[in-house]
């Protein structure tokens, strides 16, 4: 049976699963479906077509489902998806997609931790496994790969992407495309080198060294990343590499490169 608190409002229509607790003053819409085992915190507000999966924790005051922060929507019928074992802490916010700027779904995969007054906006693309820590924020459209570690008060640009083990330092502002396996941080955020330590944690460190000289190649050299890319490929056929060419080939914001005069701090 759900635990769901005699203040809590939940509209004819809304499903919740087994062994939920609804705490006080939550608001969940008709539309809304939650699994099985979800929490849901103090004063949280839950609407619109929602699916949210198996074994979330949603924080006190959150919101999910709301209409996109978008001029052009129109009160079209768009989505939020979640996946499941999902922590969000308290004050998210997740804003549903917009067919008219968008693909009409804001998405969140499993196994994710979101640290507390993250934002995120309509028509972003969220993966697995990912941590981002306290008010961040991403503008519509973002894409974030799985195990990508994004820190705190980090501000990512509407379209940008951020790649698979990709860290975001702290306090940064993003307003380009963040390679996978690699750190970029700033304001405004450029490449620092490969996210070593933090792509050991789910690939071996004799990947992690096949990626140190192809790095070099791609964003310390004087070639452009995208016709490097395009040498090394033909060159290669390592699949981190591949991913790695792959993302700046495709890169339609482009790559935060930092002046190769004073890039010696890079790993």
């Amino acid at each position: 049976m759900a635990h769901i608190h005699p203040t809590a409002i939940i509209e004819d229509g809304a499903v919740v699963g087994k062994n939920c607790t609804i705490e006080p003053f939550v608001f969940i819409g008709k539309e809304v479906k939650i699994g099985d085992n979800c929490f849901i915190g103090y004063s949280s507000y839950i609407i619109g077509e929602t699916t949210i999966g198996n074994n979330n924790e949603i924080g006190q005051h959150s919101t999910i489902g709301t209409k996109p922060q978008s001029i052009a929507y129109n009160n079209e019928p768009t989505q939020v998806i979640i996946g499941d074992n999902n922590v969000f802490r308290e004050n998210l916010e997740i804003h549903r997609g917009s067919q008219v700027t968008g693909y009409g779904v804001t998405s969140v995969g499993s196994n994710n931790y979101i640290m507390s007054s993250v934002h995120i906006g309509h028509d972003c693309s969220v993966g697995n496994n990912i941590i981002i820590a306290s008010s961040s924020v991403f503008g519509g459209h973002v894409v974030i790969g799985d195990r990508a570690n994004i820190g705190a008060m980090s501000a990512v640009h509407q379209f940008c992407r951020i790649g698979n083990f990709a860290m975001i330092g702290g306090g940064s502002a993003v307003t380009q495309d963040a390679p996978p396996f690699c750190i970029t941080e700033g304001n405004r955020a450029k490449l620092r080198g490969l996210n070593a330590v933090g792509v050991r944690r789910g690939i071996s460190r004799e990947a992690v060294d096949i990626l140190k000289p192809v790095y070099k190649k791609l964003f310390r050299s004087s070639v452009s990343p995208k016709e490097m890319a395009k040498d090394i490929l033909k060159e290669n056929d390592n699949a981190l590499i591949q991913e790695l060419c792959e993302f700046v080939l495709s890169s339609q914001r482009g790559i935060p490169l930092v002046n190769i005069k004073k890039s010696n701090n890079e790993e």
